[in-house]
């Protein structure tokens, strides 16, 4: 039951070349766009160099969220007893481990902005703005560089020690060997103890602080209460479709034998309900809050789609925002048969992680280049960047470590699945 893996030449191939491409992406804009210079809240100076940081932002944060939220799902999963998803289990942790490293690149984006003084991405660092502004001089004791700092490195700490802690009691019983009943029930308990730290301090973090620090505070003249919800939800959906597709890819390599249509069936029905549960917290956050007519929360929605006498800059991709990520995953994967095809889902699970990515990109662009709404090559270039390096961490662990957690007490029961 020894499941080795060897990468092939295309795996790499695409790997390296997507990193590449990143990094010619990366030094463009730092030759080009001068992201050194300040634009200033208002942007009167140089936009390009916003966007420098703004595009950093919104690809290191994506993407770290997603990646992180593969440890969630083994975690919340543990503490079910759930022994379905054990046949895969280590393509989560293989996605769970590229956390330290966009851990580090985006700690060290965000302390660029908040130490840089990037008053055009964060505009309460500018010291005289809140002084002279009582809604920023009120957040003042949450919305600081040094609170900014600690929690944002506590944070993805331990989101990495955690997250480690994990990998290895699942990696330790590949040399173990097999169980008996009382060794298995001490594992099973040790398992649930740790899921359970990581589940609460997840709480902590994504559904609630890190998304106010670090994406809603480019907006502190407004918030909402269903935004760590609702950046969860997307970021989740997309972690489970990042897992869909790099299952699918062993598949098509001959791996993963005990991983059946059963268990993606399981993982469509994530995909299905998880873009549903996304789309009423979109729904509620934008017709609650534009219904209640608070100008001061109202302010948020009118930057991305206008107002009645005028069309906003970013209305095409707030709107498009709601087809790729609900319409069309609800449409098909509605049937049983399409969360069954291999081909469907992969299809489906692209469109989720592109269409949040997009999602991201409406939440951070609107608040820093204000009516520059045009996408480039940049964005795009970054965002590979990003995808390789995903690439390059998943295909390293799984030619280190077994892809099957073959001493895993629930190991059987996740064999004979049937959903």
């Amino acid at each position: 039951m020894n499941q080795p893996f060897k990468l092939p030449g295309s795996y790499k191939m695409w790997t390296y070349g997507l990193i590449g491409a990143g990094i010619i992406a990366v030094l463009y804009g730092l030759i080009v766009f001068h992201p050194f210079e300040h634009a200033g809240h208002g942007h009167g100076g140089n936009t390009n160099s916003t966007r420098f940081w703004a595009v950093l932002l919104q690809n290191s944060v994506y993407w770290l969220l997603v990646v992180n939220a593969a440890m969630f799902f083994i975690c919340v999963t543990t503490m079910a007893m759930g022994g379905w998803q054990v046949a895969l289990r280590r393509v989560p942790e293989a996605i769970s481990s590229v956390v330290p490293i966009l851990g580090i690149i985006t700690f060290a984006i965000l302390m660029a902005i908040v130490w840089g003084g990037r008053t055009d991405i964060y505009h309460w660092l500018d010291k005289e703005a809140v002084a002279n502004d009582h809604i920023l001089n009120g957040k003042k004791g949450f919305l600081n560089p040094v609170l900014y700092t600690v929690w944002s490195a506590v944070t993805i700490l331990l989101w990495w020690l955690l997250g480690k802690k994990m990998r290895s009691l699942s990696l330790k019983t590949d040399k173990a060997g097999s169980m008996d009943y009382e060794t298995g029930k001490k594992w099973i308990f040790k398992n649930t103890v740790w899921a359970s730290l990581f589940t609460v301090f997840f709480a902590l973090t994504v559904a609630s602080t890190v998304p106010w620090l670090w994406i809603m505070s480019i907006d502190p003249h407004w918030y909402s209460t269903m935004f760590s919800w609702y950046t969860f939800a997307s970021t989740f959906v997309a972690g489970m479709s990042l897992i869909a597709i790099f299952i699918i890819f062993l598949k098509n390599r001959g791996q993963l034998e005990y991983v059946t249509e059963e268990h993606l069936h399981d993982l469509g029905k994530f995909m299905f309900a998880f873009s549903i549960f996304w789309t009423y917290l979109w729904f509620s956050q934008y017709m609650l809050i534009w219904y209640s007519n608070q100008p001061e929360e109202t302010k948020y929605f009118i930057e991305r789609i206008g107002t009645a006498e005028k069309a906003g800059p970013y209305k095409g991709i707030f709107f498009f925002n709601l087809i790729v990520n609900f319409l069309c995953p609800i449409l098909i994967l509605m049937k049983k048969g399409t969360k069954r095809s291999w081909t469907m889902i992969t299809f489906v699970a692209v469109l989720i992680i592109f269409g949040h990515w997009i999602d991201f990109y409406q939440m951070v662009m609107p608040g820093t280049m204000r009516d520059h709404a045009e996408m480039m090559p940049f964005e795009f270039g970054v965002a590979a960047l990003f995808i390789g390096l995903i690439m390059w961490g998943v295909g390293r662990y799984f030619t280190k470590h077994s892809l099957l957690a073959k001493n895993h007490p629930f190991l059987k029961e996740s064999m004979i699945h049937h959903t």
